[in-house]
Parts: structure tokens; C-alpha cells; sequence
């Protein structure tokens, strides 16, 4: 596809809130509940798709993610009441990717057939270790071998399976984490999503590693896994395509896709964003409430949680543009620049830092993109810093 068609197709993302349990690590929407009225949640993630819908049923259905939490803890006719909704609501851009995130517990994957008859055509596995130990303090409930079986039961149910795994854990080695990805790759099919380890604010790990808890590897060493992982894995034919993201070709998440080169998509359930662009040309951000039950009352009463809704300035455009799109191999249209900004390049970002981080390896540019190079997309932060720290838009 053209990066460039921007309005024209749209990716759709629902997600479902709740989890068996929350991993130490992590600081997405997710919430441990007791029980979940399954027809409520159903009801209501069909209506918000419907309401928020409602100007933008003239583009065309790329991809859709079921996000979470854990996805595959939904029932199978949840997912289907969603696909269907979705397809009257807009027409298929065939072959539609249509994506499940689960985790590879025995409960959830005994129910990949029925996903599979209900409409999904790719599954996402949460392996993140095939180390015991390692599974344990990521406070993962699977082990390796279940990690194994889910694997092999995903890949009997669907043509297309992609699984993640974390590094730069505490005390692991690279040693280790190279006999890990020799196990990964035994297994794997046509993706793999490959993350360093990071403490975020609000979760668990980040109080244990603010009193003592563990130790978190250096930088250098961080870099160094990064490293081994791309020789390792692009070895073997599964390319870097974004940061943390390797495919073989053709096979790159084009949901994701859809974010990484800021295009539309709408956002779904407690806590979604969305990005999409009006029939006059104004692209707007939204979000709903997070809070899940908070979430459900609202859209019963009123057919939509929002509580987020903005106009997007071009420099607010911009920054998303710069900071999504250099994550990807294939880096920033130059033309998607000029159509958003009417500058060049060159006008757009001081030369001298333009220069700079040339010189310096981290950015490439030619007559088409401008691209980080992979020593670039290991520092991408201060990249994306120092570029729209010189930017320059005209009021």
C-alpha cells in the first residue's frame, strides 16, 4: 500500500480490559475482576464501534486488532458480533488481517478453532520467555512448555502467528538469551516481536527496582542485546522491519503498520485512542474512559465513553509523524512531510542538525525518506529529540 493513502483506509482496534492477571511489567488498560457479564461487554463494544463509526464508514477496513488485557480470555461470539459489526459498517480491504492477542495457557488456547471460525486470522502470543526462571519473575502463569504447545496449537489453528519476547532482563546473559532465540526460531512463523525489558512508572517492577529489588543491565549491555538480536534473527530471514518488530517479508503486522505511518484507525473500548481524519481534512485524537465498568455504564447510557476529543495541529502531527514513523526501516515519506508541513525537508529542520546526525550515522536520507539507520533506532529517542528541537513551522 501507498503510505501516502491516508484517509482513504481505516484499521479498527477493540480492547478488552481484563487479565487473570497483571503482569509485574506491565502498564497497559488491564484489571483483574472477578467475573465479566460476557453479553454486556459484548453489547457495548458493538455499539461505541457503531456510534464512533458514524463519519467514517466511507473508507475502506484494512486490519482489526483485538488488543488488551487478554483478548482471548473474550468468548469466541463476542469477537464474531464485533467482525460482523465492523463489516457492515465498512468495506473490506481484502485480504483483511484480523489479529488476537493471547497468552499461551492451556484455557485460552483449547479456543483457537472457535476464534478461527469466528473471523481471526492471526494470533499474537504473549510467550515473552522460554526461560522457567525468567517466566517467573516477569510473573507470567504459563512455563516453557506451555509456551511450546500454545505455539504448536497456534500454528495448527492459523496460517499467520507471531509471538513476543522480552530481553535485557536482570542477570541474563547474552549467552542465554541466544540459546532463547535458537528456541524461538524453532518455533517461530512468519513475525516476532523482540522488546527490551523497561520499568514503567505505576507497575509493580518499578517500586521493586526503586527499593533494591533487582538490578537492571547498563545501557551497553541493553545495546548489546539489541545487537545479537538483529544478527540473530535477520540471519535467519526475519527482518528488522521496525525497532522492535522482525518479519519475513510481507508479513509485517499491517495493523501496526497503520499506526507507525499515522494513519487512521479507530479506537475501540476502555481506554482507546484513535487518530482519524474528517471528510474536511482535520485529523482528530480521541480517547475514551480507561476505567472499565465507568466505560460499560457510559456507552449504556449514552453509546460512546469519550473524554478526549482534539483537532491535531500540524506540529502535533508532525511530532507523531517523526516519532512513529522513524521506528520503521523504511523511515518518513519526504512526500508525507511536504503534504503536511508545504516545506522541504531542509526548511522544515535545521541543517545543522539535519547534518549532525548524519555525520553521525544515526540518519540516512535520499531523494524519497528520511530513515534512521539501525544505530539511529537504538538511540531513537535523542534522535527524535534533537530533530523536532530544530524544527521549524511558520505560523
Amino acid at each position: 500500500m501507498n503510505s501516502e493513502e491516508i484517509s482513504s483506509n481505516i484499521g479498527l482496534y477493540i480492547h478488552w480490559p481484563f487479565c487473570l492477571s497483571k503482569c509485574p511489567y506491565c502498564d497497559f488498560n488491564s484489571h483483574v475482576v472477578e467475573s465479566v457479564d460476557h453479553s454486556r461487554w459484548e453489547k457495548a463494544l458493538v455499539n461505541e464501534l457503531t456510534f464512533l463509526s458514524r463519519d467514517q464508514n466511507k473508507k475502506k477496513l484494512k486490519s482489526i486488532f483485538f488488543g488488551g488485557g487478554t483478548p482471548s480470555l473474550m468468548k469466541p461470539e463476542t469477537v464474531f458480533e464485533a467482525i460482523q459489526a465492523a463489516k457492515q459498517i465498512w468495506d473490506v480491504k481484502k485480504p483483511i488481517e484480523i489479529t488476537l492477542e493471547a497468552n499461551p495457557s492451556s484455557i485460552e488456547y483449547q479456543t483457537f478453532n472457535s476464534f478461527k471460525q469466528a473471523g481471526i486470522n492471526r494470533v499474537s502470543l504473549g510467550i515473552q520467555a522460554f526461560d522457567d526462571k525468567a517466566l517467573s519473575f516477569l510473573g507470567r502463569s504459563h512455563d516453557r512448555l506451555d509456551a511450546i504447545n500454545a505455539l504448536k496449537a497456534a500454528h495448527k489453528s492459523f496460517d499467520r502467528v507471531s509471538f513476543d519476547l522480552i530481553y535485557a532482563r536482570p542477570q541474563q546473559t547474552i549467552e542465554s538469551w541466544l540459546l532463547e532465540l535458537d528456541q524461538a526460531l524453532d518455533l517461530a512463523g512468519e513475525h516476532m516481536s523482540v522488546y527490551q525489558l523497561t520499568i514503567e512508572k505505576g507497575t509493580a517492577f518499578y517500586s521493586q527496582y526503586k527499593n533494591g529489588g533487582f538490578e537492571m543491565p547498563s545501557s551497553e549491555t541493553a545495546g548489546d542485546f539489541y545487537e545479537v538480536t538483529n544478527e540473530k534473527l535477520s540471519s535467519a530471514g526475519l527482518q528488522n522491519y521496525e525497532i522492535s518488530n522482525y518479519a519475513h517479508l510481507g508479513s509485517e503486522c499491517q495493523h501496526n503498520m497503520i499506526y507507525w505511518r499515522s494513519e487512521d484507525y479507530l479506537g475501540v473500548g476502555p481506554g482507546a485512542h484513535s487518530r482519524l481524519t474528517d471528510n474536511g481534512g482535520k485529523r482528530k485524537a480521541t480517547r475514551s474512559l480507561t476505567a472499565p465498568f465507568s466505560w460499560l455504564k457510559e456507552v449504556e447510557a449514552k453509546g460512546n465513553a469519550l473524554v478526549e476529543k482534539n483537532v491535531l495541529s500540524i506540529s502535533e502531527q508532525l511530532t507523531e509523524t517523526i516519532m512513529m514513523g522513524l521506528r520503521l526501516k523504511e523511515g518518513v515519506s519526504l512526500k508525507k512531510l511536504y503534504k503536511l508541513t508545504g516545506q522541504t525537508l531542509g526548511q522544515l529542520f535545521d541543517k545543522e542538525a539535519l547534518y549532525l546526525l548524519k555525520n553521525e550515522g544515526y540518519l540516512r536520507i535520499d531523494d524519497f525518506y528520511l530513515r534512521a539507520t539501525d544505530s539511529g533506532r537504538q538511540r531513537l529517542n535523542g534522535v527524535v529529540r534533537c530533530l523536532l528541537d530544530s524544527v521549524n513551522i511558520p505560523n
